[in-house]
C-alpha cells in the first residue's frame, strides 16, 4: 500500500493492528514508547489503533519477521486463523488488547520498524491483509503535512525512493509485454516500465529540488548579517508555541506529530540590536529512517545555519530524557553537534516542584519554561541576547564617509556602543562577530 493511500479518502476507515520485534538489546519501555509514538501517527491520520503484539527476536532480519506462534495469533486477530490440525480451536491470542468483534472496517497490519520488499510481501500473503511499515506510515503523515513545494517534493522524493525497491510484476504482467522494445526485442515488462517512469519522476524532482535550493540559499545569504536562532528538538515539544511567542508571527500550532514540517523564519519581536531572526525547524522522532532525514536536509540547514539552538524539551514527558538525547543525536548526525545550543526544559506547568529541581539537576544550564507563564517569554528572549551577546567580540571601526554604504549594515548585524563623528567619517564602537567585523574591515579597506 503506497504511503499516499494511507490516509485516502474511503467509505471505512481501516483499523489498525501494530506489530513489533523486541530484541535483546530493547527494554519493555522503549519498544512501549515506539509503539505508543506510532499510535498518535496512525490517529493522526485517521486510523484507530485496536490491537498490537511484540514478538521477542534475535534481531529484525528474518524474511518471516514472525515465529508460528505469534503468527497464529495475529491471524487470529484479524480473524483469519487457520484451523489446528486436531480441529481444535486456537488458544487465546497474548497481545495487549483483545480481539475485537468482526466489523466492516478492513484490516491494516503496521510493523514499527521497517521491512525489507520481501519481508514485506511474506507477511502481507501469510496474514492475507495489507501490511505497512513505520516508513509508509511517518511518510503519509509528512505528506498530509507539508504545505511549501520545497517540502512537498523531499517528500514525494523519499517516498520514490521508498518505493522503488518494492516495485515487482503482478501475476498479468508477467507475461505482458509492451511495445516497442526494439530490434526485435520482447520489449518490456510492465514493472520495467513502471521503473524507467520512477526514475524519470525522481529526475525531474531531484532537479525542481535543486532550483528551489538555490533560492532558498539566496533568501539565507540575504540575512547572511543577521543573527540566527533555531528552534530544534523533539516533534510536539512545543517549538512552533514558542516561535510564536518570540516572534509575534501566527505560526501553525496542533498538539499532533509532526503539525508541520515546513520552516518558518521570522525576526525576534520586540525587535533588537542588531537584529536576531528565528527558526522553527521540523520535529525529530525516535527511529526516523535516514533517508527521510536526509530529505528533509533543507529544513535542518536552519539549524546548521544558526549561531544558537534552542533545544526544546517537553519536560513533562515521562521519555524527555530519551527524547533529548534522540535530538542530540540527529544533531550530531548531520553536524549540529558543534553550534551552542541551550535546552529548554517547557510545559513547567505540568510538573511538581520536585520534578522540575530533578530535571534542572540533569540538565545543568537549562531554562525551565511554560508557554502559560506570562514571564516566561521575556526570560527565553534574555537568555536568547546574552548567549547571542556571549560570541560578539568587542571592536572600534572608522568608516570613511565615503564608505557610508556599510552604515545600514553595521546598525543591523551589531550592537553598536557609541558613535563618534569627525570630518573624515564615523567611529563606532561595538560587539559584533567576528565574521561580520573582518567583512567590515575589508569593504572599508582595514
Amino acid at each position: 500500500m503506497p504511503a499516499s493511500e494511507l490516509h485516502s479518502t474511503q467509505k471505512l476507515a481501516p483499523r489498525a493492528l501494530i506489530i513489533a520485534i523486541q530484541t535483546p538489546s530493547q527494554t519493555d519501555v522503549e519498544v512501549s514508547t515506539s509503539k505508543g509514538e506510532l499510535e498518535q501517527l496512525l490517529v493522526g491520520l485517521g486510523i484507530p489503533v485496536e490491537a498490537s503484539v511484540v514478538q521477542r527476536r534475535h534481531d529484525h532480519h528474518d524474511l518471516r519477521v514472525l515465529g508460528s506462534g505469534k503468527l497464529e495469533e495475529v491471524q487470529r486477530l484479524l480473524g483469519n486463523a487457520p484451523a489446528s490440525d486436531d480441529g481444535a480451536e486456537l488458544p487465546e491470542p497474548e497481545s495487549e488488547r483483545p480481539a475485537l468483534a468482526p466489523e466492516e472496517r478492513p484490516w491494516l497490519v503496521v510493523f514499527d520498524g521497517e521491512l525489507s520488499p520481501g519481508q514485506q510481501r511474506a507477511l502481507a500473503q501469510a496474514l492475507d491483509t495489507d501490511v505497512v511499515d513505520r516508513t509508509q506510515v511517518i511518510l503519509s503523515v509528512f505528506e498530509r503535512r507539508a504545505r511549501t513545494r520545497v517540502a512537498q517534493i523531499e517528500i514525494e522524493l523519499a517516498r520514490l525512493e521508498y518505493e522503488a525497491p518494492r516495485i515487482r510484476d503482478q501475476k498479468g504482467l508477467l507475461a505482458q509485454q509492451a511495445g516497442g522494445g526494439g530490434r526485435g526485442g520482447k520489449g518490456h515488462t510492465g514493472a520495467e516500465l513502471k521503473k524507467q517512469e520512477l526514475r524519470r519522476r525522481i529526475s525531474a524532482l531531484r532537479s525542481e529540488l535543486e532550483q528551489a535550493q538555490r533560492s532558498q540559499r539566496t533568501r539565507r545569504q540575504r540575512r547572511q548579517q543577521v543573527e540566527r536562532v533555531a528552534l530544534v528538538g523533539y516533534t510536539n515539544a512545543g517549538k512552533s508555541s514558542w516561535m510564536r511567542l518570540l516572534t509575534g508571527g501566527e505560526v501553525y500550532v496542533e498538539d499532533a506529530l509532526f503539525a508541520t514540517l515546513d520552516t518558518t523564519v521570522r525576526a525576534l519581536v520586540p525587535a533588537t540590536s542588531p537584529r536576531v531572526v528565528v527558526a522553527d525547524t521540523v520535529g525529530f522522532l525516535r527511529n526516523l529512517p535516514n533517508h527521510l532525514l536526509a530529505s528533509f536536509r533543507s529544513t535542518l540547514d536552519e539549524a546548521l545555519d544558526a549561531d544558537l539552538l534552542l533545544v526544546v524539551v517537553d519536560a513533562s514527558d515521562p521519555e524527555w530524557q530519551s527524547q533529548l538525547e534522540v535530538t542530540r543525536e540527529v544533531l550530531s548526525e548531520v553536524g549540529g553537534d558543534s553550534i551552542p545550543s541551550i535546552v529548554l526544559l517547557n510545559k513547567a506547568d505540568r510538573l511538581a516542584p520536585e520534578a522540575l529541581d530533578e530535571a534542572r539537576e540533569l540538565v545543568p544550564g537549562s531554562v525551565v519554561v511554560s508557554t502559560k507563564d506570562p514571564e516566561s517569554p521575556a526570560r527565553v528572549r534574555r537568555v536568547i541576547i546574552e548567549a547571542l551577546d556571549a560570541q560578539r567580540e568587542l571592536a572600534e571601526l572608522h568608516v570613511p564617509y565615503q564608505a557610508g554604504a556599510i552604515f545600514g549594515s553595521i546598525h543591523q548585524g551589531a550592537h553598536v556602543l557609541e558613535e563618534r563623528f569627525d570630518e573624515a567619517g564615523t567611529t563606532f564602537q561595538l560587539r559584533a562577530r567576528a565574521e561580520f567585523i573582518a567583512a567590515w574591515r575589508k569593504q572599508i579597506g582595514v
